[in-house]
């Protein structure tokens, strides 16, 4: 459904008809303006009309209605088709999930279709319309706005993140056992999954900020080249970022994995220690069980008694060997 529709004249909003053949030639006739429509998960319906309106691309409007695009930046003969995925933390279940902002960059308008409940435009919006000086390059600085404040947001997640992996860091190498969990390794997986999501979202957009950075591309304003930049410099920030929570998880998990090996050997240790205490009395046990007529001390009176002391001063002999060795 259309989320808002407004004409933009000389960086500051105008009232506009309704109809959008008559608003947009409206916004071409004077040459200083643009018309910016919203939508929020058009059905198919729904953005016949503004596709035919606005002449899109059938392959960009594929996209945009399908949705789960990589991002990307696509030049056709009538318009500039961009795919940006904001990133939303859930601070419930510290969760990462992406949703999809389209945005088609035309010849005195701009049309932004949403997908997801996490990246709302209006407070873009509301920023650009507070900034009319920036508003006036025009459909690109719809643009770069959008971009602006999804990279920016990249930054704030990823120290959401990186706050999450201090504490499991914390857990794995607390010396009480806290991080002998089951379930921590289950925990550091689902971690690294999250920190993939971050990437899928975060690292296709490097090449279509750097073009628009440094390129002369169609329907882009052609002083925003050092806006682009900025942004691009600030998504190349979260991405090494990202890349370091990414390459510090795994490092956690090698230690994870190296402790529960440790823990195991340790364990190993003391049962083959017990074991071999145990082995003692069992043979002695074992052979005067034998129903031999013929035995040593088998008439002797002191001969239980003094098995019995032999095996306990072995076992005893053993148990400070292993003791000492830190077996036990």
């Amino acid at each position: 459904m259309i989320v808002d529709c407004a004409i933009y004249r000389d960086g500051r909003r105008t009232d506009g008809p309704a109809d959008l053949s008559d608003a947009l030639d409206e916004a071409r006739a004077t040459g200083d303006a643009f018309l910016w429509i919203g939508l929020h998960e058009p059905t198919e319906k729904e953005f016949e009309l503004v596709s035919s309106e606005f002449g899109l691309h059938p392959l960009a409007v594929e996209d945009a209605l399908g949705a789960h695009q990589r991002p990307k930046l696509e030049v056709y003969d009538d318009s500039l088709f961009a795919v940006i995925k904001p990133v939303v933390y859930e601070q419930t279940s510290d969760t990462v999930t992406t949703d999809e902002l389209m945005a088609f960059i035309g010849d005195s308008f701009v049309v932004t279709v949403r997908h997801g409940e996490g990246a709302p435009l209006a407070a873009v919006r509301r920023r650009l319309e507070a900034e009319p000086q920036v508003l006036k390059h025009g459909p690109t600085a719809v643009l770069y706005a959008i971009s602006d404040a999804v990279v920016d947001h990249y930054i704030e997640v990823a120290g959401e993140l990186q706050i999450d992996l201090e504490e499991l860091e914390t857990e794995v190498f607390a010396p009480t056992g806290v991080g002998d969990t089951k379930g921590t390794a289950s925990r550091i997986y689902t971690f690294k999954r999250q920190i993939l999501e971050f990437r899928r979202a975060a690292g296709p957009l490097s090449a279509p900020m750097a073009r628009l950075a440094s390129a002369d591309v169609p329907f882009v304003h052609e002083h925003s080249q050092p806006f682009f930049r900025d942004v691009s410099d600030h998504l190349t920030r979260a991405n090494e970022y990202v890349e370091g929570l990414d390459r510090l998880l795994s490092d956690i998990l090698s230690a994870h994995l190296a402790q529960v090996g440790v823990r195991q050997n340790d364990d190993m240790r003391k049962i083959s220690a017990w074991a071999a205490m145990a082995a003692v009395p069992t043979m002695v046990a074992g052979i005067y069980g034998m129903n031999f007529r013929h035995m040593p001390e088998l008439r002797w009176v002191w001969a239980y008694p003094a098995v019995i002391a032999l095996m306990a001063a072995v076992v005893s002999a053993l148990y400070w060997q292993f003791k000492r060795r830190g077996w036990l």
